[in-house]
C-alpha cells in the first residue's frame, strides 16, 4: 500500500509533461512559416522605398532638364519678338479687274510699311504700296491708231492691327487686316480717250475700263515670317485685297514678300 501511493505520485507528474512533450511538435512546424513572411516583410518594404526612392530623383531631373528648355525657349522668343517697331520692303503680286467686263490683269507691286507693336503679339500698322500691271482689252481703233494693252497703275495707304497668334524662335504666324485709301489710274495711257466708253445702239453706255478715280480699300492676309536673326527675317503675305472702282467690289488674290528688320526693345 506504501508502495503505490510514490508510484501514484509521480504518474500523475508525469502525465502533464507527457502531454506537453506530445503537443510541442505538432505545434513546432507552423512558427517557421510565420517567422520566413516576418522575414521577409522587411526586406520588401525596403526595395519598394528603394525604388520608389530613385523615382522621384528621375522625375526631378527631367522637370529640371524641361524647365531649363523651356526657359531658354522663352528666352529666345522674347529676343526676337520683345521689338517696339517692325519695319519692312516687299513686293507684291495680284490679280486684278481693270474693267467691269475686262479680264484679269497681273499687278506687280512695290509694299513698304512700319508696325508699333505693344506687346510681343499685338501691333498697328501703317501700309502703303503701288501696283504696276497692263490691261488687255481687244482691239480699238482710237484717233491715233489700234490699241489692245493699256499701262494702268493703283496706289494704296491702309492701317490696321496685326496679332501674332503662333510664336516659335525662328518663325511666327500672324493675322492682318487693314482698310484705307486708293487710287486707281486707269486712264493715263489711253491717249485722252478716258475709260474708253461707247454707246450702242439702244444708248447703253459701256466702258472697258474702270475711271480714274479714288476708292475704299481693305486687306486680309496671314503672314508667315522666318527669322534670320532676332532682328531680320522673311515675311511672307497671301491675302485678299478689296477695292471699290466705278462703283462695284472688286475682290482680288495676291501676295506679299519682302525683308523684316525689328528694332527698339520694349
Amino acid at each position: 500500500m506504501h508502495a503505490i501511493r510514490p508510484f501514484a505520485l509521480w504518474l500523475a507528474l508525469g502525465l502533464p509533461a507527457c502531454s506537453v512533450v506530445a503537443q510541442s511538435p505538432n505545434s513546432s512546424p507552423a512558427a517557421p512559416p510565420q517567422d520566413q513572411t516576418q522575414g521577409s516583410q522587411p526586406g520588401s518594404s525596403s526595395q519598394s522605398q528603394q525604388s520608389s526612392g530613385e523615382n522621384p530623383g528621375q522625375v526631378s531631373v527631367q522637370q529640371r532638364i524641361r524647365l531649363r528648355r523651356e526657359q531658354r525657349r522663352a528666352t529666345a522668343i522674347h529676343d526676337a519678338y520683345d521689338h517696339r517697331w517692325e519695319s519692312y520692303m516687299d513686293m507684291g503680286y495680284l490679280r486684278f479687274t481693270p474693267g467691269p467686263n475686262a479680264q484679269r490683269v497681273t499687278y506687280y507691286a512695290w509694299e513698304t510699311g512700319l508696325t508699333r507693336f505693344s506687346t510681343e503679339r499685338l501691333g498697328f500698322t501703317l501700309d502703303g504700296r503701288g501696283y504696276y500691271g497692263t490691261a488687255f482689252v481687244g482691239i480699238h481703233d482710237l484717233s491715233n491708231g489700234p490699241f489692245t494693252r493699256f499701262a494702268i497703275s493703283q496706289y494704296d495707304l491702309m492701317g490696321g492691327p496685326v496679332y501674332r497668334f503662333y510664336l516659335q524662335p525662328k518663325y511666327s504666324v500672324s493675322g492682318r487686316v487693314m482698310a484705307g485709301w486708293a487710287y486707281g489710274n486707269f486712264e493715263g495711257d489711253t491717249n485722252g480717250q478716258g475709260n474708253l466708253c461707247s454707246v450702242n445702239a439702244q444708248g447703253v453706255k459701256t466702258c472697258l475700263l474702270y475711271p480714274s478715280g479714288s476708292s475704299f480699300a481693305a486687306s486680309a492676309a496671314i503672314i508667315g515670317e522666318y527669322n534670320l536673326t532676332p532682328s531680320i527675317g522673311f515675311k511672307l503675305a497671301p491675302e485678299y485685297f478689296f477695292t471699290g472702282f466705278g462703283s462695284t467690289t472688286q475682290a482680288s488674290r495676291g501676295f506679299t514678300i519682302g525683308i523684316v528688320y525689328r528694332f527698339g526693345k520694349q
